[in-house]
């Protein structure tokens, strides 16, 4: 009886490792799985069920018919195992390619759900490589060209967000008149999407701008030299002057000396003015004024040496 039972253990031992070696026979080398090792196992495992068998048979008559119906229960099992690690050996039997063809329609299913997180992430390139991996390994044409579409369009609605936003920047900055930042900036956008027809002739729609800009200033200078709005014709040719070059600046030269002059008269007078009434706090502040736009004229050096005078009286005016 002892004898029996020990026997038994040492089965169910042998039975474990020949498990374990059927098992790693499947999880094999990256060359596929090791058929010789799963072969060998299962040998081992018939053997160990015939042993089996043959223990259970030699048991003791006067066992207890529970016992009996314990060990028919072994041997049932032992044969289930038996078949069950048939039909893996058969499995295991195949090539790769017959593999795939019965497991094709759940790799069909990973490969859409792949392909579907790839489109939401934007991950184009890895999308277009399970597409191909869809039509040519497992023969889903139809399914390839439905994700090939959906690709190109789902990456064509992205691009042309990306360029919309980059053309509203750029507007912005042609607006606020920052043309060394809009030059830059269509460079960049025309670098960055060199396929889309969109972007070609940025950096010309950035110069027409600020050409055209140009040319209304010049006009609005004029018309206020006409006017004799010297106050608003020396502001704009502060301005003016940041867009035009020597060439250019030659035939607004005489308009613009005769505003200069007119400036520097008028200036000249409104601080005389200034003093003769002791209006000292004005004086000292049209003196700044001509100071700092006619720094070369002779009035500007008469002035100068006004000034201490000038700001002592003003520092005094508020006591009277």
């Amino acid at each position: 009886m002892k004898s029996s039972g020990v026997s038994i253990v040492l089965l169910v031992i042998a039975a474990l490792v020949s498990l374990a070696m059927i098992v790693l026979g499947f999880v094999g080398t990256e060359e596929g799985p090791d058929r010789e090792l799963i072969n060998f196992g299962m040998l081992a495992l018939v053997v160990v069920a015939c042993a089996a068998s043959i223990v259970l048979g030699k048991s003791e008559p006067a066992q207890a018919p529970p016992q009996e119906h314990g060990n028919a229960d072994v041997v049932e099992h032992l044969m289930l195992v038996q078949q069950s690690l048939d039909r893996m050996s058969q499995h295991a039997a195949l090539s790769d390619d017959a593999r795939r063809v019965l497991n094709r329609t759940r790799e069909r299913e990973l490969l859409n759900k792949a392909i579907e997180e790839d489109i939401r992430s934007q991950d184009w390139s890895a999308a277009q490589v399970l597409v191909t991996e869809l039509a040519s390994r497992f023969g889903y044409e139809q399914d390839a060209e439905r994700f090939r579409m959906r690709i190109e369009r789902a990456r064509a609605e992205g691009l042309d967000k990306e360029i919309n936003d980059a053309i509203k920047a750029l507007d912005h900055l042609i607006v606020q008149r920052h043309w060394d930042e809009a030059l830059q900036k269509a460079d960049n956008i025309a670098a960055g999407f060199p396929v889309s027809p969109r972007v070609k002739g940025l950096r010309d729609r950035v110069v027409n701008a600020r050409e055209q800009y140009k040319q209304e200033i010049e006009r609005r200078f004029l018309l206020a030299a006409q006017a004799e709005r010297v106050d608003e014709a020396m502001e704009i040719l502060t301005e003016l002057d940041h867009y035009l070059s020597e060439q250019e600046a030659e035939p607004f030269r005489e308009v613009a000396r005769g505003v200069i002059g007119k400036a520097r008269q008028n200036l000249g007078a409104a601080f005389k003015l200034a003093c003769q009434d002791r209006h000292w706090s004005m004086a000292v502040s049209l003196g700044q004024q001509i100071n700092e736009q006619f720094p070369n004229s002779r009035m500007a050096q008469e002035v100068e040496g006004l000034m201490p005078q000038l700001r002592q009286r003003a520092q005094e005016e508020p006591d009277r």
